[in-house]
C-alpha cells in the first residue's frame, strides 16, 4: 500500500501503512543499513549491478540522496528528519549501521574520491611501501583511526546523526 513513487525511500518509512504494520508487529527499533552518502563500485556497474548495501561510504555527514524521494538538493536531510521524527512519534527508534572502518576509495587502484585527495597518508593505513594500503576488512583501504583528527572526524560523524539527525544509535 505504499505508493510506488515513495518505495525505497526514507518517505515510505515514515509512511502511515508502515508505521502501522511496525506497530502491529510490536516493533521499537528499526536499524537502517548505512546510509552515508556511499558509491556504486565500477566493478559493479561494468555488470550492470548497482551497490544496494551501501558499505562503500564517501560521505560521512552526508545522506545518501538515493533514498530520498525528492530529489532536489538538500531533499534527503529533510526527508530523513521527517523520518525519524515520525518513527520517534510512534515510539521507534532509529539505530544507523555506519561504516568507519574503510572508504569506497579502495586500493592503489581505486578512484580518489575524498580523502586520498585530501592527504592519503593521513586518512589511510600505509604499507611500508606506501604506495599501498593496509588492507584488514578485505574492501582495498583501512581508515587510520590511531591519528587523532580522523578518530575526531569520526566522533564528530556520530555527534551530528545524534544531535541534528536525532538518531537514537549505532550499529
Amino acid at each position: 500500500d505504499i505508493p510506488p513513487e515513495i518505495r525505497g525511500t526514507y518517505a515510505a518509512l515514515a509512511h502511515p501503512v508502515i508505521i502501522d504494520y511496525f506497530k502491529q508487529l510490536g516493533i521499537t527499533a528499526i536499524e537502517l543499513m548505512p546510509i552515508h552518502h556511499f558509491i556504486h563500485d565500477k566493478h559493479l556497474v561494468d555488470q550492470g549491478l548497482r551497490n544496494y548495501w551501501g558499505y562503500n561510504s564517501i560521505g560521512y555527514f552526508a545522506h545518501h540522496s538515493e533514498y530520498a524521494s525528492q530529489k532536489r538538493p538538500g531533499a534527503a536531510v529533510a526527508e530523513f528528519k521527517q523520518m525519524v521524527k515520525t518513527l520517534h512519534h510512534a515510539g521507534i527508534e532509529v539505530i544507523l549501521d555506519v561504516v568507519y572502518n574503510h572508504t569506497a576509495e579502495g586500493n592503489h587502484l581505486g578512484p580518489m574520491l575524498s580523502f586520498k585527495g585530501i592527504d592519503n597518508a593521513y586518512y589511510y593505513r600505509l604499507c611500508d611501501d606506501r604506495r599501498y594500503y593496509k588492507d584488514y576488512t578485505g574492501t582495498g583501504n583501512s581508515l587510520n583511526m590511531r591519528n587523532p583528527f580522523v578518530l575526531q572526524l569520526i566522533m564528530d560523524s556520530l555527534r551530528y546523526w545524534v544531535l541534528e539527525m536525532h538518531v537514537d544509535g549505532f550499529r
